[in-house]
């Protein structure tokens, strides 16, 4: 556990399967493991305001990990995710943005640029490893073909006006609360309020989908006058 300027971090480690359950884990086994750290990770939230937690990618303990917080993210919405691994392939990296990672990480990153994550990740916005971010965005242009793509139903999309699709096209680009608040000349908490509608309107689980629909939609590429209605 690590805790600077009061945000308080999670960072977890395991073994692989093989030490974890043995050769043949049946899937009760694995569950039982998820509920314990779930539980866990629960109690850290409720009694230390710990809301950032960072896993790896392998498999065994690491993706263990990330489903049990992924689960309590479903409970918790400002509960926060970065993946520290050395996978890069798309997939992999894609999966772990739609299942609720705020932040992809490769291992090797110093120990600033951690902090620096954690605390992008801790305040709104995500955080993308720069060897990836090309990789990211290109795949981002694929997932309209692709069956990873964010399913919103057009009919819930036609009431966001003009104001929340600004606001989209933000998290669109990655941008913070903070940062889009100074961009588009409101107040953070305005910022907030305006994300937790959309997210509800069009039936998103977290920002990080809300970015990707916004690029997979096109949001990210429209131009808006200055109207807010």
């Amino acid at each position: 556990m690590y805790n600077k300027n009061n945000v308080q971090t999670v960072c977890f480690t395991g073994p692989r399967p093989k030490k974890l359950l043995g050769v043949h884990g049946s899937q009760s086994e694995y569950n039982k493991i998820i509920d314990v750290i779930y539980q866990f990770c629960e109690k850290l939230y409720l009694t230390l305001n710990c809301k950032v937690f960072i896993s790896g990618g392998a498999q065994g303990f690491d993706q263990l990990a990330f489903k049990a917080v992924n689960n309590l993210k479903q409970k918790y919405p400002d509960i926060k995710i970065i993946i520290l691994t050395t996978f890069d392939d798309d997939e992999f990296v894609f999966s772990a943005l739609k299942y609720g990672a705020s932040g992809y990480l490769l291992k090797g990153v110093s120990m600033d640029e951690l902090y620096h994550a954690i605390c992008t990740v801790y305040n709104g916005g995500a955080m993308i490893n720069p060897d990836i971010a090309t990789k990211v965005f290109k795949l981002f242009s694929k997932m309209s073909m692709s069956n990873y793509a964010i399913q919103v139903d057009d009919s819930l999309s036609k009431d966001l006006t003009q104001a929340e699709l600004k606001v989209i096209q933000q998290v669109g680009f990655g941008l913070s609360n903070k940062e889009i608040a100074q961009k588009l000349y409101l107040s953070e908490g305005t910022v907030r309020n305006y994300v937790s509608i959309v997210l509800s309107k069009l039936e998103l689980r977290d920002r990080t989908q809300l970015a990707i629909w916004a690029v997979q939609t096109g949001v990210t590429m429209q131009e808006f006058g200055d109207d807010n209605d």
